[in-house]
């Protein structure tokens, strides 16, 4: 299977339009009278309502409906750490997908500094004007230290790297146990990838944090470069120990390959062309394989069917299956903004991942997420997420 190269039409196309997204005036100003009342002297009022309540903000400001997204560029897609000019095309792609998807209005935000601790001083001076706080391609492992750091901000502060992904990954495991009539808890998964993403997805998948998990898969098994994260290693460092409460029940060690033996579900979010159709071989009978690397996946959709996959998914938007952010970020935060929910806790998490899974009726092996153009999944996880906010608050 070919697949089309859009580098030079993505080129021309933020050539031509010098990015974007633009900031856009939400009423004219055409006389004096129009200039007294959004400006001096008339918005002397708004301040003072403000000033005199705080919380006045949410509704004389743009405060309710704004999320930056912001990023150090340290880890950019497939592109590594590329730095913050590099950065700006994707949190711009990522402030336009916000608006189509869920009428919020975002921001990219990319900062020079690469220090957490700046990041999140940072992050906290630059706060008040936005309703929530999208973390967006920071490196592990400083994508969790500022994430933690940042959960008394009183808004919403969300690693869409970490747990977008780690939603939308199970919206299709939900939906491609149903069509495999498998139950997804007696399943073992193995991760490959313990990044911000891999952690964060076996986090979810074992209902960790969460007091009645209605999914929680038996066994889920988290490599890394070096192989399976097992107690038996001494190389780990906090994060990945951390991983260790909720991963690995049997102490297994070994390499990646070794995990896969008898294994029900491949998820990789790691490096391109790392499996075989004669690693999929090893696995369990109708395996389901959710190869996420991008641009280029650790294998190719025809080199898994061909080693026995019966399900497969990857990260690109040209091949069937696409486990795409946007089906969980723009909904995710429109319900917990309506909400004007504090923080985005797992529970809301789970919630988000059940109703994108919902949004496929009928699933079959080549449909077990929605595309990303379904207008009715930001609709349903916005009201899920919403839902689960007002419960825990």
């Amino acid at each position: 299977m070919s697949v089309k190269d859009f580098s030079n039409d993505s080129l021309e196309l933020h050539r031509k339009h010098k990015g974007k997204i633009s900031v856009r005036s939400k009423i004219p100003v055409n006389t004096k009278d129009d200039l007294s009342t959004v400006y001096s002297p008339g918005v002397a009022a708004p301040c003072e309502a403000i000033a005199a309540n705080p919380e006045d903000v949410y509704t004389y400001t743009i405060k309710g409906n704004t999320v930056a997204v912001v990023s150090d560029g340290s880890a950019v897609l497939g592109l590594g750490n590329i730095g913050a000019l590099a950065a700006i095309p994707v949190m711009e792609g990522k402030a336009m997908l916000f608006k189509k998807f869920a009428g919020i209005d975002a921001f990219p935000i990319c900062l020079v500094s690469q220090e957490a601790e700046e990041i999140i001083r940072t992050v906290r001076n630059i706060a008040p004007v936005f309703g929530g706080i999208n973390l967006e391609d920071i490196a592990a492992p400083h994508c969790f230290i500022v994430e933690e750091q940042l959960q008394d901000l009183g808004i919403p502060v969300f690693h869409d790297d970490q747990h977008g992904t780690a939603v939308v990954v199970l919206a299709a495991l939900i939906n491609a146990a149903r069509v495999l009539n498998k139950n997804l808890n007696d399943m073992k998964v193995v991760i490959n990838g313990a990044g911000a993403a891999g952690i964060s997805i076996a986090r979810l998948l074992k209902g960790d944090g969460l007091k009645r998990a209605r999914i929680k898969i038996r066994n889920v098994v988290l490599c890394d470069r070096h192989g399976i994260v097992s107690s038996r290693r001494d190389d780990l460092n906090e994060f990945k120990r951390a991983a260790l409460r909720y991963t690995n029940n049997d102490n297994q060690s070994g390499t990646v390959f070794d995990a896969l033996r008898g294994a029900d579900v491949f998820v990789g979010v790691s490096q391109a062309d790392l499996l075989k159709a004669a690693d999929i071989r090893t696995m369990a009978k109708d395996a389901i394989v959710l190869a996420l690397a991008n641009p280029n996946p650790e294998i190719m959709p025809e080199e898994a069917y061909k080693g026995g996959a019966a399900i497969v998914g990857t990260g690109r938007s040209d091949l069937p299956n696409q486990v795409n952010n946007v089906l969980g970020f723009p909904g995710i935060f429109r319900g917990a903004l309506d909400a004007r929910a504090p923080r985005i806790t797992m529970e809301m998490q789970l919630a988000a991942a059940i109703a994108i899974a919902s949004c496929v009726k009928q699933p079959h092996r080549e449909y077990v997420i929605p595309s990303a153009f379904d207008k009715s999944v930001a609709r349903k996880v916005a009201k899920a997420v919403f839902k689960a906010a007002k419960k825990r608050h």
